[in-house]
């Protein structure tokens, strides 16, 4: 899993892999292989390359919040974010105004174009298909309402990001 990490004002990206009491983790290009103990909720054991950590973590651990590790006697404040999370934040704050952007998830080729500018569609009415490493993926409305704009046509290629059609 790929993480961002803000620990004071240093951003590291973070790809780590949990095994149960193993984490194995990517940080800043430098590999670990820590082991995890949980002692009591919030307090853990960490051993890492022969050392040993007892930690302590106060707060509540959602996405992009602040929480307050203590590793001994020093405090560290560190806010974790899902890079895909933000994404689904961002498509749910483009969706505020009213207007629902269907967005390509990855690049691709449009293959198939469901609907026309101007339909009435019904949450979860599928938009376009997008095919991307040979699979097909159906766009599919996340509201009902009319199908404002489409901005693809079929054939056309797209790049991650772009807005394939617009619903309000």
């Amino acid at each position: 899993m790929k993480l961002d990490a803000n620990i004071g004002d240093v951003q590291s990206a973070i790809d780590f892999r949990d095994e149960g009491e193993r984490v194995f983790a990517e940080i800043s290009g430098r590999s670990y292989q820590i082991e995890v103990r949980e002692l009591a909720a919030g307090r853990y054991t960490l051993m890492c390359e022969g050392t040993v950590f007892e930690c302590r973590v106060e707060g509540a651990s959602e996405s992009g919040k602040s929480v307050d590790v203590f590793v001994g006697n020093r405090q560290f404040s560190i806010a974790i974010t899902d890079p895909k999370r933000l994404r689904s934040a961002a498509t749910a704050s483009a969706q505020a105004d009213g207007a629902a952007r269907i967005i390509a998830p990855m690049p691709g080729k449009v293959v198939r174009v469901l609907v026309e500018a101007g339909a009435q569609v019904a949450a979860g009415d599928g938009i376009v298909v997008v095919e991307a490493m040979k699979m097909q993926n159906e766009m599919k409305s996340p509201k009902a309402g009319m199908v404002s704009s489409l901005e693809v046509e079929q054939g056309a290629t797209v790049n991650a990001g772009d807005v394939l059609a617009i619903i309000e």
